[in-house]
């Protein structure tokens, strides 16, 4: 340690002191004047830090299973400052211990506030590599939420899509039944119009003679015998045809009765003008009865009313009272039954 301090008697002031001029100076307390000022104290080897390099308790962000550890999950580490040497006794002893204790106790705060600094550090790290993994996780979830949504939007379209291909399918295959039904019906319309104006038309005469039907089938003759006729025989030519078939007059003459005959049905009774009868029975309908009627004329409809077990025209011929084979009678005109 260096020292200001004037050089005892025997000493010169300047230059080096002569051989023999004085002894070895041992300094007293007498002779030796406080330290003022700013000293450095020598520090033994060894030691732990200067206290301006001092790194206290440092900061350890160790990240495992269970989180960030700081440095407080660490054991602190004792600090001690070197024994001072002792060059100074009494009161200056005691300056000197001061100045060790104030040292340590600033080089102590400095440690704590590096500590809670460190703490600090630490946490704010944490925190940072929290809310990075709560971002990441949050897009993540955004993501999939945003596949999901594109999905359903897919699914939907799709879904209409095939709705409406399913609608333009079975409106064409309603329109194409449509018109299958509508084609149906006019090809039966026409049929039935082609029918009905063969039932219409003339029946083919001889000499002014006509059959008093069409579409017909011949079933129970003249004179067959049989429980169903109250005479125990038939006395006409049934003639089956469907119901509402024209029934026409054989030949040119007048209507003498028309209306409800019991057994026989609805019967009209043409009259020729020779005097023979044709009667038309089980009708299911009446055109004239009354008035003069020419050969082929319509004047009734087949039908099944009366005594019958199906539609058909009755048909009898009388002359003079009594029944004739309608059969060999419309021969004998002329007419192919």
């Amino acid at each position: 340690m260096a020292s200001n301090l004037p050089a005892p008697e025997g000493v010169e002031s300047q230059g080096a002191p002569t051989a023999g001029a004085w002894g070895e100076w041992n300094p007293t307390e007498e002779s030796v004047r406080p330290v003022r000022g700013k000293h450095r104290v020598a520090k033994q080897r060894g030691g732990l830090a200067r206290s301006s390099t001092v790194l206290g308790v440092g900061v350890i962000a160790a990240v495992g299973a269970g989180g960030i550890a700081t440095a407080q999950d660490r054991p602190q580490v004792a600090i001690s400052m070197p024994a001072l040497p002792d060059l100074m006794t009494g009161a200056n002893g005691q300056q000197q211990d001061g100045g060790s204790t104030a040292a340590q106790n600033a080089s102590n705060g400095i440690i704590a506030q590096q500590t809670e600094r460190g703490t600090d550090a630490g946490e704010v790290l944490r925190n940072r590599i929290l809310q990075q993994a709560e971002s990441q996780h949050e897009a993540a979830e955004a993501q999939t939420r945003a596949q999901a949504e594109q999905a359903a939007r897919d699914a939907a379209a799709q879904e209409a899509k095939d709705k409406l291909e399913a609608a333009r399918k079975a409106e064409e295959e309603a329109k194409a039944q449509a018109e299958a039904k509508a084609a149906e019906e006019a090809e039966a319309a026409r049929k039935a119009a082609e029918a009905k104006a063969a039932q219409e038309r003339p029946a083919p005469s001889a000499g002014g003679y006509s059959l008093p039907t069409s579409s017909y089938t011949l079933t129970s003759h003249y004179g067959v015998s049989g429980s169903m006729w109250s005479s125990g025989h038939h006395t006409g030519l049934d003639f089956a045809a469907p119901t509402g078939t024209p029934a026409k007059a054989v030949a040119a003459g007048k209507i003498i009765s028309a209306g409800w005959s019991g057994a026989y049905g609805y019967r009209i009774v043409l009259q020729l003008e020779d005097g023979t009868e044709v009667w038309y029975c089980h009708l299911s309908s009446m055109s004239v009865t009354s008035g003069s009627v020419g050969a082929g004329d319509t004047i009734g409809r087949v039908g099944a009313t009366g005594n019958v077990t199906g539609p058909h025209l009755h048909l009898e011929v009388r002359k003079g009272g009594s029944t004739v084979d309608p059969l060999a009678w419309l021969e004998s005109k002329g007419l192919n039954v």
